[in-house]
């Protein structure tokens, strides 16, 4: 299993002027990649090992390309090829792409060394602070808010200046399967250790054994964020005025993000460690992104990053993580499967067809928790939660809002 760690870094001023240099100099291998790639023949275009294999002459050839680490400097060349596979994958998908850019001082803001060049040590310094040595850098401070795993291994460190101008370090982990806590048997799951979840429009989830956790309330700061935007609007761009007002903007920015992962880690940890299966909608996240409506909200959201943060404390907690097919689970009677249209404004669900009435939500997450089912090859549970769900006219629904999530670490009353 592969994850990471992030850490705050606190580079004295000679460190970081060095991580800027690095940064500067690996931003121009990055472009000279690049140009080296679209200046070769259409039928002959250099590949990654191809270009790995050019770096020693590139070194002796400019001198400031030999100012780099030999493995930080492949993990560029690698970027650059994995960048340019992602943008042949959406152009296979349909998509209306273009080339690759070349990088400006401002965009280009990591350095990874993978497997080597690199040092952790974590008895140095005060409780709470480690240290980081990156070659051609030096030692970096870092406060070490976690330990790493007693069973992981180091893949790769990275370090990053974020636009706020704060800088952060990143280990990429891996720990061998055989570490990592054993799944239940899938013959043991039923209703009552298993849940369904219906990513919703009015609340952030509704679960089939009916708790809603409400959405973040990010009014405050979306406020204070047009504030200053149209503050920057007015400096002169390039003056002392302007950095530090974009800092500003960029600091609310970086605040909006955190706060939505730290209630994601906190509700998907949650999650994990109350089931033994969690079944989740296999959202096509993008193409919500580009429909009418609600844009902002579902930016918000930031549901394919709840998923993928819920796959992988599945695997680290020992939980059954399963998504499934999301058309239909609004339509779709949980009770006797006749497909009833509904306007998104109608919050209830009423089946015409066996008159059974619930939220509307609630009706999807149980038919997320069925399909669950289904796709581990278990059949419906006798006693399931129809039987015992709450009905739209009854107020037994168990709702959390968001905040409580992020004080407490867990969306239980």
């Amino acid at each position: 299993m592969e994850y990471s760690h992030r850490y705050r870094a606190y580079p004295s001023e000679e460190v970081a002027e060095r991580l800027e240099h690095q940064l500067d100099v690996h931003r121009q291998l990055y472009n000279h990649v690049r140009w080296d790639y679209e200046n070769n023949p259409e039928d002959n275009k250099p590949s990654e090992y191809d270009q790995n294999n050019k770096l020693p002459d590139w070194k002796q050839k400019w001198s400031l390309f030999a100012d780099t680490y030999s493995k930080a400097a492949q993990a560029t060349v690698a970027r650059f090829h994995r960048n340019l596979s992602n943008l042949r994958k959406k152009k296979e998908k349909g998509y209306a792409v273009g080339r690759l850019k070349r990088q400006a001082p401002s965009d280009y803001r990591s350095v990874t060394y993978n497997q080597s060049g690199f040092d952790l040590d974590d008895k140095r310094g005060q409780d709470g602070y480690a240290y980081v040595r990156f070659s051609k850098v030096g030692w970096l401070k870092i406060r070490y808010s976690r330990p790493l795993p007693e069973h992981a291994s180091i893949q790769e460190a990275t370090f990053k200046k974020e636009r706020t101008g704060e800088w952060f370090v990143t280990f990429s982990l891996k720990t061998d399967d055989e570490h990592l806590p054993e799944k239940p048997d899938v013959d043991s799951l039923d209703s009552s250790n298993s849940v369904g979840i219906d990513l919703g429009i009015l609340n952030y989830i509704h679960t089939s054994d009916g708790t809603i956790v409400n959405w973040l309330d990010l009014e405050d700061e979306y406020e204070r964020l047009s504030r200053d935007k149209r503050e920057l609007s007015r400096k002169d761009y390039g003056s002392h005025n302007y950095e530090k007002q974009r800092r500003k903007v960029a600091s609310i920015k970086r605040r909006i993000r955190r706060k939505v992962l730290d209630f994601q880690h906190k509700l998907t940890t949650w999650l994990v460690n109350e089931y033994d299966a969690v079944f989740v909608e296999d959202l096509d996240v993008v193409g919500m992104l580009q429909s009418d409506g609600n844009a902002r909200k579902k930016q918000d959201a930031a549901w394919r990053q709840f998923l993928t943060l819920l796959e992988y404390k599945g695997d680290l907690y020992g939980t059954h993580i399963v998504q499934v097919e999301a058309a239909g689970t609004t339509k779709e009677c949980t009770r006797c499967g006749v497909e009833t249209t509904k306007p998104i404004w109608v919050r209830e669900h009423s089946c015409p067809a066996c008159g059974f009435e619930i939220h509307r939500d609630a009706n999807a997450a149980m038919n997320v928790l069925q399909r669950g089912f289904s796709e581990l090859g278990l059949g419906w549970p006798e006693s399931t939660p129809v039987e015992t769900v709450a009905a739209t006219d009854t107020e037994e629904f168990s709702e959390v809002s968001a905040s409580h999530v992020i004080e407490t670490g867990t969306p239980c009353p």
